[in-house]
């Protein structure tokens, strides 16, 4: 079950946790317009998802699974975290893609969580999201999105929102700039909650790089105000997991994203100047992804607003 409450920060530090390399040791080459294929596609979807995976203890006994889950045709991160000390290991998976649907159920069936959440970050432009298949293959799975998105789910969520699974939670922060309904789910700031915490930015914030605002009411201002009040807020030593990467890159820091970004460690103006200067091109898989992810990928069943 879903419950949602007003944020409430908290002073209180974790013991436990977890490091992770910056980059995987194998670099890919990274397109200009940030939405075309991968390099190397030999690899495999399950290249850079073995180099990424971890259990996050925290002091009251609750445990994250992480898994970080590649697709290789369109550089997509799918994420699949659970509650491993819930009796039910309750799991979510964040930005699912289609053509991976089987291979992500094979896992949670292997490791014997109970997927209850398929959510997605914002409304995709270069993949199909793997939550309507998700929803047909299992139909107790409930499907989420931003309200802000204008696209269709069986849960719609707000800035503030609270998303439970087990004892844990994922806190909802309103990233827009690259698409009007962004979202970048947090892990929780408390007792039992994993630290150091852990941010998944969809598109908003990449590793080195953002997403692009030049369509689905993308807009620069907006994303250098997102990024930095919501993302930038957080502890420095916060993990950044993005929905894509293309030079091989797995997993960031806010206090590295601060630094060396080379987007959005620069101020406003010269940020504007740099995203209007990108001349990208017409993204290839817009036209088919963006109507069907209006739809949650498939989905037809009804939407509830919260």
């Amino acid at each position: 079950m879903i419950r949602f409450r007003s944020l409430l920060s908290s002073s209180s530090s974790l013991v436990s946790r977890i490091a992770f390399p910056a980059s995987a040791s194998s670099r890919l080459t990274f397109p200009a317009d940030g939405l075309a294929a991968c390099p190397n596609p030999s690899q495999g979807s399950g290249f850079l998802a073995r180099a990424m995976s971890a259990v996050a203890s925290s002091p009251g006994g609750s445990k994250l699974l992480l898994r970080q889950l590649f697709e290789n045709k369109s550089c997509t991160y799918t994420y699949l975290l659970a509650d491993v000390a819930h009796p039910e290991k309750p799991a979510v998976l964040i930005d699912p893609v289609d053509q991976t649907v089987d291979r992500d159920l094979n896992l949670v069936n292997e490791l014997g969580l109970k997927l209850i959440y398929a959510m997605n970050t914002h409304c995709h432009a270069d993949h199909i999201t793997g939550t309507g298949l998700l929803k047909k293959k299992v139909p107790e799975v409930k499907s989420i999105i931003s309200k802000d998105s204008q696209a269709k789910a069986d849960i719609l969520i707000n800035a503030g929102d609270k998303i439970h699974f087990g004892n844990l939670f994922l806190e909802a922060r309103a990233t827009p700039g690259h698409t009007a309904g962004c979202i970048t789910f947090v892990t929780g700031d408390g007792p039992n909650q994993p630290n150091p915490r852990m941010a998944f930015t969809g598109d908003a914030l990449l590793i080195r790089g953002c997403g692009r605002t030049d369509f689905q009411g993308g807009n620069s201002t907006q994303l250098y105000e997102s990024v930095h009040s919501q993302i930038f807020s957080l502890p420095k030593d916060t993990l950044i997991y993005p929905c894509h990467d293309y030079k091989g890159y797995t997993v960031s820091t806010v206090g590295e994203e601060m630094l060396y970004n080379p987007r959005l460690s620069k101020d406003e103006a010269t940020f504007q100047k740099i995203m209007e200067g990108l001349n990208l091109p017409y993204p290839k898989m817009i036209d088919i992804a963006v109507p069907a992810n209006l739809v949650c990928g498939l989905q037809e069943s009804s939407e509830r607003s919260v």
